[in-house]
């Protein structure tokens, strides 16, 4: 099993930039596809962008397209979750997770990290 934690979260203002980061122990990290989610207050999780274990394919929420970056490096155990453009509806906790498919569907995705919080001021 692998054990993953998030950090990078922080203030920003609206238009800014974050860089989130997820480090993970064990050998097979390499063999894990990734994905980014996140939880605002009083809503359900939601699918933010994922990546495929070789990081050649990637798949993102509508919501975030054009804006944010998930790059993994396979060598360090850790991806990524660059974040431009930020907006107050950006803000919640972000968790990172893995899964045997690229999905959006956070139900097939497990071993969660503890998450970080992100928080946009307009």
């Amino acid at each position: 099993q692998v054990q993953l934690v998030e950090s990078g979260g922080g203030l920003v203002q609206a238009g800014g930039s974050l860089r989130l980061s997820c480090a993970a122990s064990g050998r097979a990290f390499r063999y894990y596809n990734m994905g980014w989610f996140r939880q605002a207050p009083g809503k359900e999780r939601e699918f933010v962008a994922a990546i495929r274990w070789s990081g050649v394919s990637t798949n993102y929420a509508d919501s975030v397209k054009g804006r944010f970056t998930i790059s993994r490096d396979n060598a360090k155990n850790t991806v990524y979750l660059q974040m431009n453009g930020l907006k107050s509806e950006d803000t919640g906790v972000y968790y990172c997770a893995t899964a045997d498919r690229v999905t959006s569907d956070a139900g097939q995705y497990d071993n969660w990290g503890q998450g970080t919080q992100v928080t946009v001021s307009s």
